[in-house]
């Protein structure tokens, strides 16, 4: 692990974003209230697991800080033939969430995948990216 024993405490957020590619089929079952699988109501699934996901990321990347987050927000949106993910985590900290952003908006893109696979395989995870970091050394935003 990276040692943070000499940094400040700071606030820091991280927004990142996922797009899944749907097809025009499922957005439509979208904008007709219609894409709930058997496994229950899509978007709210996919957000929770994405919120689990963020509270995991020290379990899952290898190195990565156990940190309490203060705050993961989740947002879905559909676009003509996607699905946007976001998300925005924060925390008072010594170590960025860069990772817990990313991970949340991963998680939950593939828990839509896995949840509309009934419907079609033919789905595309794409363009997991880091958009927006604030806290720490330097900030970014995409």
């Amino acid at each position: 692990m990276v040692d943070v024993s000499a940094k400040a405490v700071t606030k820091r957020t991280a927004r990142a974003q996922a797009i899944v590619w749907v097809g025009k089929e499922i957005i439509q079952l979208i904008k007709n209230q219609e894409l709930t699988t058997k496994k229950g109501p899509v978007f709210q699934t996919a957000i929770l697991a994405g919120v689990m996901g963020a509270k995991k990321t020290a379990d899952l990347i290898p190195l990565a800080h156990p940190i309490g987050i203060e705050d993961c927000k989740i947002t879905i949106h559909n676009t003509t033939d996607s699905i946007l993910i976001e998300s925005v985590v924060s925390i008072g900290s010594k170590t960025g969430v860069e990772m817990e952003a990313l991970t949340a908006v991963s998680i939950a893109a593939l828990t839509l995948y896995d949840m509309c696979k009934a419907l079609s395989h033919d789905l595309v995870i794409r363009e997991i990216k880091l958009m927006e970091k604030t806290g720490g050394k330097k900030d970014f935003k995409r």
